[in-house]
């Protein structure tokens, strides 16, 4: 009984991630057809995480497996499938493999989706979005650590395009950052939810 709970629990998680990108046009694309077609726990598993991709763009590997509680083989042979079928596609961010629809994002768009993943990182982002020119000292404090892990993180994000350290620090491309935190700020936690929420305010018409 309770293996057919665990089972049953599963197979819930799948449908309640393929129902979030219900609206995304690659849903069902997962599935194979014809001669291949697939079991209708397989179809669940390739739609949750075509369904999971779409609305947590830039999740890595694990994080998917986890998140909809497959196994690991399990998660690398559908995602294997998926990208050949070119319905995800990847990018490398260090020792993560983190994963996209295919066809929707640009190279600058993926970067900074990799790193608004990432806690510390996303944190500066949001801060910055918010009050540009913040100090890395301030960034530190309102962060809770230490100024050299914010002095790094700064130039890692320097040196992929996505902030500028030229006379202080500055979110490059803030239009496009605060479009992707707004769209996604529920897969992102808190912080991004509350810049989402100032969003209007922080939007300038300037003709």
């Amino acid at each position: 009984m309770p293996d057919r709970d665990i089972d049953e629990e599963k197979r819930a998680t799948l449908r309640r991630f393929a129902a979030l990108g219900a609206a995304s046009p690659l849903v069902g694309l997962g599935a194979s057809e014809g001669a291949e077609a697939a079991s209708e726990t397989t179809s669940d598993a390739r739609d949750a995480i075509v369904g999971y991709v779409s609305s947590t763009p830039g999740a890595h590997f694990s994080k998917i497996r986890d998140d909809l509680g497959l196994g690991t083989g399990e998660t690398q042979h559908h995602l294997g499938r998926l990208v050949d079928d070119e319905v995800l596609v990847f990018r490398r961010d260090g020792d993560y493999k983190r994963f996209f629809p295919a066809g929707r994002f640009s190279t600058f768009e993926q970067t900074a989706l990799g790193y608004l993943r990432r806690r510390t990182p996303r944190g500066m982002l949001v801060e910055l979005l918010r009050a540009p020119g913040t100090s890395g000292a301030d960034l530190a404090a309102r962060l809770d650590v230490s100024r050299a892990t914010v002095s790094g993180y700064a130039r890692e994000l320097d040196e992929a395009g996505v902030l500028s350290r030229e006379g202080g620090y500055a979110v490059e491309r803030p239009e496009t950052l605060l479009t992707l935190v707004v769209r996604y700020a529920e897969s992102f936690g808190p912080e991004a939810v509350a810049l989402a929420d100032e969003a209007d305010s922080l939007v300038r018409y300037d003709p």
